[in-house]
């Protein structure tokens, strides 16, 4: 008799939450790794990301509305993509007696894990148009998927 691989996935149903699923996230959940949050250590808000893949390429998707292009840095290090941005801004009003400085300063860090072999760390490329920092890592060659092929018998 032939043994059956079978994979368990842990599955939390998204319209009907279970209290037991709710503990076991809030027991699991490494407190102090960052990364799975939408909050810095700073408790400032990181930026939401959108991940897409596609058979050629994968796509990352940073919202940073009201940031300049020149406040990003991308870089990639082996196989971690760090993006991050620091922007500060400082008004300063004159009025009779005295001056007011208003300062704003904002940074953040994102990093992922890129699939070993798989991006072309050479042709990454970057764009900043609306408020979105699209970040595109194509696929190497043999990485992407080959189409079915029947194979002839001699």
């Amino acid at each position: 008799m032939e043994g059956i691989a079978m994979t368990l996935i842990k599955r939390s149903d998204v319209n009907f939450p279970s209290i037991p699923s709710f503990i076991d996230n809030l027991l699991s959940r490494d407190w102090m790794d960052w990364s799975n949050l939408n909050f810095s250590s700073t408790n400032t808000t990181l930026p939401a990301v959108n991940i897409r893949e596609s058979d050629n390429e994968y796509e990352l998707e940073v919202a940073a509305p009201g940031m300049k292009k020149d406040s990003f840095r991308i870089n990639l290090d082996k196989d971690q993509l760090t993006i991050s941005s620091e922007w500060k801004e400082e008004k300063k009003k004159d009025e009779e007696d005295y001056t007011r400085r208003e300062f704003s300063y904002q940074s953040f860090q994102r990093s992922f894990t890129i699939p070993e072999n798989v991006v072309d760390g050479e042709k990454i490329n970057a764009k900043y148009n609306d408020g979105i920092l699209s970040i595109k890592l194509p696929k190497r060659e043999e990485a992407k998927p080959k189409p079915a092929r029947e194979i002839k018998i001699s």
